[in-house]
């Protein structure tokens, strides 16, 4: 079983998951990259001698499955009990890891990336994340869903069939906490709806489309990162509607087509962030693109401060100059 261990220096909780190293490449020289691995069978592909039982699955007409959810072999995060926390000693604070560890499987095709997808294939991954957070919504234990997409061995991918992740948490995570304290302190409104508008026409904007909207945020972290912020303002990704939600995914997709064709075929992370579950105070469900193109080193670990090598306005102005094919 995983255990939660509270860092009393900080407040938030640290997931221990021993299982999962025994992945074989959780520990794999940095040169071994997981695109170019064709030494093993891909789980994720139709056919695979190890068929997965899915939690969510859509068919296509000819009876095989588009896309499809599977519980995670490996989970951080299992079992139907409520956060129970313990103190074993002095500056010891645990709990067991419950809820929910999914991995989402985009296509049964193997190459096939985010940017390549087609708008109707974007709503239907969009509609399948919408399902399972309504799901995680109800399920009595989770008190948070953290959907994310790592693509590239740089950004924690273990296989490059394309694939995303859904973990259901007993506990508000520690950034979440930060972002409802900051939407609560912000005296203009919504931090959100606020940044929408200041970015129409800035140096910062990269896309928009009729409901979302991309921009190189004013205090990007890393170069090239990205925010793609719904127009519409919705606590919960689930409370958007189905046209706009796929509106927003498409700015993901085409988002992601700027960043190929600017850098090449890079490794990222992409973050979606949503409001709690039961959450009745004001917050903005919003997406985070970040490309993994430099490495936090000692003085960003040690301080919680970002250097950022590249500004926001130079990246965006690259992006929006990539002629993206439609």
């Amino acid at each position: 079983m995983s255990q939660l261990r509270l860092n009393l220096l900080t407040g938030r909780w640290v997931t221990v998951v021993p299982n999962r190293a025994k992945r074989s490449t959780d520990f794999a020289p940095r040169a071994q990259q997981v695109e170019t691995d064709t030494t093993s069978e891909c789980p994720f592909c139709p056919g695979s001698s190890r068929p997965d039982t899915p939690l969510f699955e859509q068919m296509g007409a000819n009876g095989e499955w588009k896309m499809r959810v599977v519980a995670n072999r490996y989970p951080a995060f299992e079992g139907d009990e409520s956060l129970a926390v313990r103190n074993l000693g002095p500056v010891h604070v645990m709990a067991e890891a419950s809820g929910t560890h999914e991995v989402f499987v985009f296509s049964p095709e193997h190459t096939v990336r985010l940017d390549m997808f087609s708008d109707d294939k974007i709503a239907e991954l969009m509609s399948a994340l919408k399902s399972r957070f309504a799901a995680h919504a109800n399920t009595p234990n989770i008190r948070y869903t953290q959907a994310i997409v790592n693509h590239g061995r740089e950004a924690g991918a273990s296989l490059a069939h394309p694939h995303g992740q859904l973990l259901g948490l007993p506990f508000v995570p520690g950034e979440i906490l930060e972002e409802e304290r900051a939407f609560e302190r912000f005296k203009g409104g919504c931090i959100v709806c606020t940044t929408v508008e200041a970015e129409a026409d800035s140096e910062r904007f990269v896309l928009d489309n009729e409901h979302a909207v991309a921009v190189c945020p004013f205090w990007s972290s890393s170069p090239f990162e990205l925010l793609i912020m719904p127009k519409a303002h919705h606590q919960h990704l689930t409370d958007a509607s189905d046209e706009a939600l796929t509106a927003v995914g498409i700015a993901i997709r085409d988002s992601l087509a700027h960043l190929v064709k600017t850098l090449g075929d890079i490794a990222f992370n992409l973050v979606f962030h949503t409001a709690p579950s039961h959450h009745e105070g004001m917050y903005h469900w919003h997406v985070h693109l970040w490309p993994k193109l430099t490495t936090a080193a000692g003085f960003e670990r040690g301080t919680g401060v970002m250097i950022n090598i590249v500004s926001p306005e130079t990246a965006a102005a690259e992006l929006r100059s990539a002629t993206v094919q439609a």
